[in-house]
């Protein structure tokens, strides 16, 4: 007997049931869609990625691009901020040439400025041909003519004697020399110089706007009356002159009144001053001649002279400089100054119309010299001239 039931479920290998067929039809169709949208999903992400990416590039190439034009834009704007004072100062040179008749040159063998033999610049100041060659008696004869100052005055310390001059009562911006007035009446209005005063808060915008020098008090910093002296006379600090012009008058404005009358009892006819600090007036104007017989009078007052030929100063502790500071002499702190001990001390300026000054003391054979020059080309960048003119001098005195 034949078993059915056993040939029924029975099924010979490698056929299947069309509902079978139909199934896997249908799981293919479905897989190949998946893997199809899968494949476009992920076409499109790559695109996406590859989008990202070229921005990205873009944006660095537009940031380096960016970063080029800003690095030539401050290298020319450092070679204009080299270049533009340079250039300046070459036509500063040249115009004081031509005023005063000079043969400068700056840089290399310079000639130094000469009277001319037809007695040009002698006539146009008002002075003789031989004039700048003439020294007193018991003087080694000083030739002011070769000096790169146009401006000089050479006087005894002792005795206010003029041994020697070139156009000395011409008049000059006196810059920072104006400085000596200042330093004189605090000495003279202040007699006890371990007084206090305050550093005014409100000087600062219009010292910093205008360029000036400063000492280095802070505002509204307390300091003593002998601070404020070294602080005019060695780093001729502009904060210290308008301190000590309010602690006497009560305003800058009265004390170039106090100024200008003890301008006028000390003889000086050529003088004019509308403030206390030198920096740049038109009315603001002196004369070599002057400015040597203001410091042969203040240098009679001892408190004067000893900060007036001192090198350096210390400020004791406040209480916005607790460990305290050093001012530095602007001359001794040029390396042509600091180690010649035949200047025993000076008060420089400089401003560009009133070019390089300097009212120093010398001491040449155990006599004293007043020398005031004005007027020397150059800046606080080039070479010091109005040292080398000192130096000049004391080399002819010897």
């Amino acid at each position: 007997m034949v078993n059915y039931e056993y040939r029924n479920d029975r099924r010979p290998a490698g056929r299947q049931t069309d509902g079978n067929r139909k199934r896997q039809n249908m799981v293919r169709q479905q897989t190949g869609k998946r893997q199809e949208s899968e494949r476009r999903m992920g076409s499109r992400k790559a695109m996406k990625q590859q989008r990202r990416r070229r921005r990205r590039v873009r944006i660095q190439k537009m940031l380096l691009t960016a970063a080029g034009f800003l690095g030539a834009a401050f290298v020319c704007l450092a070679a204009v901020r080299v270049v533009i004072p340079w250039l300046t100062q070459v036509a500063e040179n040249l115009v004081r040439t031509q005023q005063y008749g000079a043969a400068d040159t700056i840089g290399g063998e310079s000639a130094a400025p000469q009277v001319t033999d037809d007695g040009s610049l002698a006539q146009q100041y008002g002075v003789s041909e031989d004039e700048g060659a003439d020294a007193g008696s018991g003087t080694a004869s000083v030739d002011l003519g070769g000096l790169y100052s146009p401006c000089a005055v050479l006087l005894d310390a002792g005795t206010g004697e003029m041994l020697a001059e070139k156009n000395g009562s011409a008049q000059m911006y006196p810059a920072s020399l104006t400085k000596i007035m200042t330093a004189l009446l605090l000495v003279e209005y202040c007699g006890n110089l371990d007084g206090t005063a305050w550093i005014p808060t409100d000087i600062y915008d219009q010292l910093y706007a205008e360029g000036a020098s400063v000492a280095g008090f802070l505002p509204g910093e307390e300091v003593t009356l002998r601070d404020l002296l070294y602080g005019i006379l060695l780093p001729s600090g502009a904060e210290c002159c308008l301190t000590a012009a309010r602690y006497i008058a009560g305003s800058e404005e009265s004390f170039v009144q106090i100024m200008n009358q003890r301008a006028a009892e000390l003889g000086m006819t050529n003088t004019h001053f509308t403030n206390s600090t030198g920096l740049q007036d038109a009315q603001h104007y002196s004369s070599a001649e002057d400015i040597a017989a203001l410091l042969q009078y203040a240098l009679q007052n001892a408190s004067f002279r000893e900060a007036f030929t001192s090198e350096y100063y210390y400020v004791q502790p406040t209480q916005e400089h607790p460990e305290g500071f050093t001012f530095w002499s602007t001359l001794f702190s040029q390396a042509q100054a600091s180690g010649d001990d035949r200047i025993l001390g000076g008060k420089t300026g400089y401003t560009q119309e009133a070019g390089l000054c300097l009212a120093s003391l010398l001491r040449v054979g155990g006599r004293e010299y007043i020398l005031v020059t004005a007027g020397a080309p150059g800046s606080h960048e080039t070479e010091p001239y109005h040292i080398e003119d000192a130096q000049n001098v004391a080399n002819q005195l010897e």
